[in-house]
């Protein structure tokens, strides 16, 4: 192998370290411009940092110019391994001494303290091997290189789950192929589909083909769980090795620690990008996750076999009579996934939230995680040293958002104003930083709960500044997927604050950003009640004011601006009077409701929070009902439920005729032609046997039928409930009437003063409860 020097930019794809004869040795997976890099950084040290009176034990000691956030020198402690540093942070550990970073993994220290997220720039001598360059402690520098990454979507296809492999199919880096199990027919096998003898050659073939392809990314959908999992456990059985990372190297799914952890997995050189998971990541919610279900609603169209067929037996019967239907299918879900991928733009909204946090693109969650990567870089850079995870005490927990009580009833012309950013903006505002928190002066901005902050040297309030200047921007540029990595970011800091697992966890941090939130509220309603309007609701960061019922859709946007423009002139002036600080408070109009409803409790005259409905008029005449919390959204409501509620709202808060409609909807109910939306769907979070003493519906019907999975769609029939897999009986239309349709409807019809029983009417005689 020849070697020379070089210079090129890099994003990190993977990051891992081992302790090693020589040190600790840091590994790191990158793409860059001229291919895959393989980085090593031999003979590192790990530290941590005490007090400077402590007497302790390392492989050497330094005095360093930082303190504790208490204002105590300290000395850096550096070991050969990361081995040594837990031994001797549990034995001072022991003597009620508490290092502070003992916890921060070498590799993540090594990066952040070069304040490298994603994109680097590296200077060194690399040789090539199996198409990778490899590189020895080259200098590597931060950059805000953005790459073009390679990715491959995979899909197998079984005899059910643990059954023999049927066939293993890839799409992306401008390939596309299927891998059958079995025999090729006479004629019409397109060059995309080969047949192969057995299982170990059809996995080999593949395997030697993701060799050719070379991706940056593998993803799917339950791609780790299922499709990855599976093929590393036939490659074991066949003897083949599982050689799925760059170089041939060998990958591994590694087992959770426990039920509530996902499967992980390791393929060097590559990230592995589950669509379910980063879809999540994004924000982005679905009633069902299944790749068919999310297809339609995102693409227009599904997989070929349907929902309502028996999708396992289907595929066994391609296997046996029509096999390239099967590589048709199988190529279809690669498709499907790629597809959702690409209009969800979830490649560039993993590389943002990387260049971002630092967090690998695979990693979900892990808010606490990033905050670190940003602020303690930037807290040493200041002088300080953080405490380790775990090593503060419980203290008193801070209250969440207000919500005030709501006035039920249902209203003509409800707008909303909304904060922008609420709780990123009293941080910026209020500065709001637990390095600002422990600094020593009168001079400090009040906070709550005995809390105070620096006016200068924060650090919390500079980053707000940066991310929201960056969005703006992203904004500008509409650059949709870094403008919601930003966004998930900023909204994520009040959290990590108010988490005991976050390092600067401290009550008075929380209460002030809480606290103040409460403040702000209320004296926003304070404000427009002194207007002579009506706050008829407010949830955390939004206000429900009445206007008068006859304004027009023109007028009622005026005037929400105006009240919008008003406030955020009002909480500038305010503050700065009060205070001496610049708001960073700002309003904005968000909705107008045409109809509002709010509903009050079952069984009392107090009304609900974060339950409403409400018709949105576009300017171009459009109608659509927004609903908040009411059945409509909720999952655990059958479809029939949801579908009733939906339409039923739609036509009263459009002032149509409805009484036909519920009428027709309990004929139909008990005439069967609604059968397929009695479904209940639920998940099941415990082995059956723990349920013992309540045994909820799902649990009766899941024990009624074959062993299910992590959920049950079941349905509640005139012998209780059973699985639809393995109904015996007639289903109970009475249940679906009076705990379906009826309580979706009589919350509304109340305020109509209206019952839902005498619409019914002439069903009574088949539902007799209600009489």
């Amino acid at each position: 192998m020849s070697a020379y020097s070089l210079t090129c930019d890099a994003f990190l794809l993977q990051k891992q370290w081992r302790d090693d004869k020589s040190g600790l040795l840091l590994e790191l997976w990158a793409t860059s411009p001229l291919g895959p890099l393989h980085i090593t950084i031999t003979g590192h040290e790990a530290v941590l940092f005490v007090e400077r009176e402590v007497e302790a034990v390392a492989s050497r000691r330094s005095a360093v110019e930082l303190r504790t956030l208490a204002g105590k020198e300290v000395d850096a402690l550096y070991f050969r391994s990361q081995r040594a540093l837990v031994q001797e942070r549990d034995r001072l550990r022991a003597q009620g001494i508490y290092p502070c970073e003992a916890d921060i993994k070498p590799v993540e220290r090594y990066l952040m303290e070069r304040f490298v997220t994603g994109g680097f720039s590296l200077t060194g001598v690399a040789q090539e091997k199996g198409g990778v360059l490899r590189f020895q402690n080259p200098k590597i520098v931060a950059s805000d290189y953005r790459p073009r990454l390679t990715l491959l979507s995979i899909d197998i296809e079984t005899s059910g789950f643990d059954g023999p492999l049927l066939s293993i199919a890839g799409a992306g880096s401008g390939d596309r192929r299927v891998f059958v199990v079995g025999t090729a027919p006479e004629s019409g096998v397109p060059p995309h589909v080969s047949f192969h003898a057995d299982e170990r050659a059809t996995l080999l073939a593949f395997l030697d083909w993701v060799q050719v392809l070379d991706p940056d990314l593998l993803v799917g959908w339950n791609v780790v769980d299922f499709d990855l999992d599976y093929l590393a456990k036939l490659a074991k059985r066949v003897r083949l090795p599982f050689s799925m990372g760059r170089g041939r190297t060998s990958a591994e799914v590694l087992e959770p620690r426990s039920e509530m952890q996902p499967r992980v997995a390791r393929v060097p050189g590559r990230v592995v990008l589950d669509g379910i998971a980063t879809l999540r990541s994004a924000t982005m919610h679905f009633e069902s996750y299944a790749l068919g279900d999310v297809a339609h609603e995102m693409l227009g169209r599904g997989k070929d076999i349907q929902k309502t067929g028996d999708s396992v037996e289907e595929i066994r019967r391609m296997a046996r009579e029509d096999p390239l239907a099967l590589a048709r299918y199988n190529l279809e879900d690669c498709q499907l996934v790629l597809e959702i991928f690409e209009k969800a733009r979830l490649v560039e909204f993993a590389v943002e939230r990387e260049r971002l946090t630092g967090l690998a693109m695979d990693r979900q969650g892990g808010s606490v995680a990033a905050f670190d990567q940003l602020y303690l870089p930037r807290l040493h850079r200041a002088g300080y040293v953080a405490p380790s995870v775990g090593d503060k005490l419980g203290e008193p927990t801070s209250p969440g958002g207000y919500v005030m009580d709501s006035i039920p009833g249902l209203y003509r012309n409800v707008i909303v104003l909304d904060f922008k950013s609420l709780y990123p903006s009293i941080i910026r505002t209020f500065l709001v930083d637990p390095l600002g928190l422990m600094k020593p002066g009168d001079d400090k901005v009040e906070g709550f709960d005995g809390g105070s902050f620096a006016r200068d040297g924060h650090i919390l309030p500079e980053l707000i500044r940066s991310l929201w200047e960056a969005r703006d921007q992203a904004k500008k540029e509409e650059n949709a997927a870094l403008s919601q990595a930003i966004k998930i970011m900023m909204n994520s800091f009040y959290g990590v604050l108010g988490t005991p697992g976050c390092r600067f966890f401290d009550h008075r941090l929380v209460s002030s950003i809480t606290k103040r939130g409460h403040e702000i509220l209320k004296s926003t309603r304070t404000f427009l009640e002194r207007r002579g309007l009506r706050v008829i609701y407010g949830d955390t960061d939004s206000v429900f004011v009445l206007l008068d019922a006859e304004e027009s859709l023109r007028k009622c946007a005026e005037i929400g601006h105006e009240l919008a423009s008003d406030l955020t002139d009002y909480f500038e002036s305010e503050l700065f009077r009060r205070y001496r600080i610049e708001s960073h408070l700002e309003l904005q109009y968000e909705t107008h409701f045409a109809r509002f409803f709010m509903p009050t409790m079952r069984g009392s005259e107090e009304g609900t929070k974060k339950r409403y409905a409400g018709l949105v008029v576009e300017n171009d005449g459009d109608k659509r009902v927004v609903f908040k919390g009411l059945e409509a959204v909720r999952t655990d409501w059958t479809p029939l439920a949801r579908t009733f509620q939906r339409e039923l709202f739609r036509l009263v808060l459009s002032e149509e005729p409805h009484h036909d409609y519920i009428l027709k909807t309990a004929q139909d109910l008990a005439a069967g032609r609604l059968d397929e939306q009695l479904v209940y769907k639920k998940r099941i979070r415990r082995p059956l046997s723990e349920y013992i003493k309540n045994v909820p519906p799902h649990i009766q019907a899941a024990r009624k039928g074959p062993p299910p999975g992590r959920s049950i769609e079941y349905v509640i029939t005139i012998n209780g409930p059973e699985p639809i897999s393995a109904r015996q009986s007639p289903l109970d239309y009475d249940h679906y009437l009076e705990r379906q349709l009826a309580p979706t409807a009589e919350s509304l019809l109340l305020h109509l003063h209206e019952d839902f029983g005498a619409i019914v009417g002439p069903q009574l005689r088949l539902f007799p409860k209600l009489g």
